[in-house]
């Protein structure tokens, strides 16, 4: 399998995001006062609505719950960041509890390669059989103890009913290390250099805040298309 280091890198330079998993989100500053379930300031920032406009479109989004959301949840997240597997529950109760939710699920993998060569699995999963099994194949692997590699993730989705030498091609392909050099690029430009982030309207949260608060922003979405009511508006 051809997911080598030379093409994360090449990946990496063309996002220009430093790799770091989620931080101390103190110093990152804060559009909206907002604590997370520990108690600690979330990193919020305002988003320009031209390049959030952009996410949708990118290739290889995975859209997962509402096909008519009254709200969409985006998440940017790497298969080898310790708080992507608790944000992926989160995730999944978010879902279970709100009809009306829409997750998009874009590729950000800064940390390492082997996080490059699991996002170019689940890219080649999406584009042979979809969004629902590249969205089975992200629940699985953040399931998951330990590092998840290519070779991990196509074991992965062997398991799950999938072409494991079909999937390995199609990872090497061009359309998807240019699919993953876009959501790179689009994760940089937006500023998402933490893992996971999210961005809801036109804000962005650094870092993962908790299920109960992303529950309690997207309350506050629904009520008053902020992630916090009744507050001034920042200045």
């Amino acid at each position: 399998m051809r997911l080598s280091r030379r093409s994360f890198l090449a990946a990496l330079a063309a996002s220009a995001a430093p790799a770091r998993a989620q931080e101390d989100p103190a110093g990152e500053g804060q559009w909206y006062p907002l604590t997370g379930d520990d108690g600690r300031p979330v990193a919020n920032r305002r988003l320009p609505g031209e390049l959030v406009s952009e996410i949708e479109a990118l290739p290889g989004i995975v859209l997962a719950g509402s096909a008519t959301p009254d709200i969409t949840l985006y998440e940017f997240f790497d298969f080898n960041c310790p708080w992507c597997r608790a944000a992926s529950r989160d995730l999944d109760s978010l879902l279970r509890a709100r009809p009306t939710l829409r997750i998009g699920l874009v590729q950000n993998p800064i940390l390492s390669p082997r996080s490059a060569q699991a996002a170019k699995v689940a890219l080649a999963l999406q584009r042979r059989a979809g969004p629902a099994a590249s969205f089975a194949l992200y629940r699985d692997l953040l399931g998951r103890p330990g590092a998840i590699d290519g070779p991990a993730s196509l074991d992965a989705a062997r398991a799950l009913g999938h072409d494991r030498a079909a999937l390995a091609e199609e990872a090497d392909s061009t359309l998807v290390g240019r699919a993953l050099a876009t959501q790179m690029r689009l994760a940089a430009d937006l500023g998402l250099s933490a893992t996971p982030s999210y961005v809801v309207g036109t804000t962005a949260l650094l870092g993962h805040p908790g299920g109960r608060t992303l529950a309690r922003i997207l309350a506050s979405v629904e009520t008053c298309d902020t992630v916090v009511c009744n507050t001034e508006s920042p200045g």
